[in-house]
């Protein structure tokens, strides 16, 4: 199986920062992507910024010059590095890789989330 781990998520106040981690174990054979995304209080799950095995990054406009992506292929880890935070960048934040497992079975899958709660 797979288990996507995240951590990082704390209080803090505008314009300070944090840096989420999430890591990958199980039977994987290789990771295609991994991503960040988040979820508000009575909002859509959006998109916060993802990172291809070659290293490729995207990021939503909303965080485009405040957050950076980055990966360690080895470890099977993301990071997302979040500066200036804003309160509306409040939400729990969810790690997501598409991956092919041993099984040849590819597919998304999903951590647990960790919340980040940024005070105004």
């Amino acid at each position: 199986q797979v288990q996507l781990v995240e951590s990082g998520g704390d209080l803090v106040q505008t314009g300070g920062s944090l840096r989420l981690s999430c890591a990958a174990s199980g039977s994987i054979l290789y990771i295609n992507s991994m991503g960040w995304y988040r979820q508000a209080p009575g909002k859509q799950r959006e998109v916060v910024a993802t990172i291809t095995g070659g290293g490729t990054t995207n990021y939503a406009d909303s965080v485009k010059g405040r957050f950076t992506i980055s990966g360690d292929n080895t470890k099977r880890t993301v990071y997302l590095q979040m500066s200036s935070l804003k309160p509306e960048d409040t939400a729990v934040y969810y790690c997501k890789a598409n991956l092919r497992m041993i099984t040849l079975r590819t597919g998304d899958y999903w951590g647990q989330g960790t919340q980040v709660t940024v005070s105004s």
